[in-house]
């Protein structure tokens, strides 16, 4: 048995569209230890993902920081990881790549930059959807993509039912307009207007349930 290490930090919107990533790389290697490094946000949570089977914590440290960065390599280490599959695909994982995997080849390392086709430049090619750029990414890796394009978060759902009975929801809408707070400029900001649309639209047929982030509550 082997393992495999698949490396996704999040946010969460990525991690839900990286899920049917990870079932395609789970489903091509069965009997191996698949484990995913995130960061200490996401590994309470994905530890629940049928599809892996253990969740190693990058605090994200800055890469200058060498104390922290021998003691990341150590982790890795203990597990001779025999192919990672790099989801996050960032300049910081092309870091570790560098770094962290120094010995890493076309065949041990899964990446954008690995598996780029040819004649296509990196801009070029992430221009593509970021699902587009999986899907390639891990056929190139010799995966069937069964799920990539198709991520299926059904494992992550819990009973609300408790919740449902407190503010007599019935039917209901809900609306999640959270972003990272360092990127507020990417929030889409006609919440209000199609609020507005699906009342004036529905009626009462549906109730309307704002889901903010932490910082976003009293916006």
């Amino acid at each position: 048995m082997s393992n495999i290490l698949i490396i996704k930090h999040g946010s969460l919107g990525d991690l839900i569209q990286a899920n049917g990533a990870i079932k395609d790389i789970k489903n091509k290697f069965p009997e191996d230890k698949v484990l995913l490094l995130t960061t200490p946000h996401y590994s309470k949570f994905m530890y629940s993902c049928p599809y892996i089977d253990g969740v190693l914590i990058d605090k994200r440290l800055p890469r200058w920081n060498l104390f922290y960065l021998f003691r990341l390599k150590k982790m890795l280490n203990r597990f001779s990881f025999s192919k990672v599959f790099d989801l996050q695909n960032s300049s910081r994982t092309s870091f570790y790549k560098k770094v962290l995997f120094p010995n890493s080849n076309y065949n041990s390392w899964s990446s954008s930059e690995t598996t780029l086709p040819s004649n296509t430049t990196k801009e070029e090619f992430d221009k593509l959807s970021v699902l587009e750029r999986f899907d390639h990414q891990l056929k190139t890796s010799g995966l069937n993509t069964k799920h990539t394009l198709k991520p299926n978060f059904d494992w992550s759902c819990s009973d609300i039912s408790e919740i449902n009975s407190k503010f007599k929801l019935g039917r209901y809408i809900i609306l999640f307009p959270f972003c990272s707070p360092h990127l507020h400029l990417k929030k889409w900001p006609h919440y209000n207007e199609l609020i507005k649309l699906i009342k004036d639209e529905l009626k009462n047929e549906y109730k309307v349930v704002i889901a903010p982030g932490p910082n976003e509550l009293q916006e």
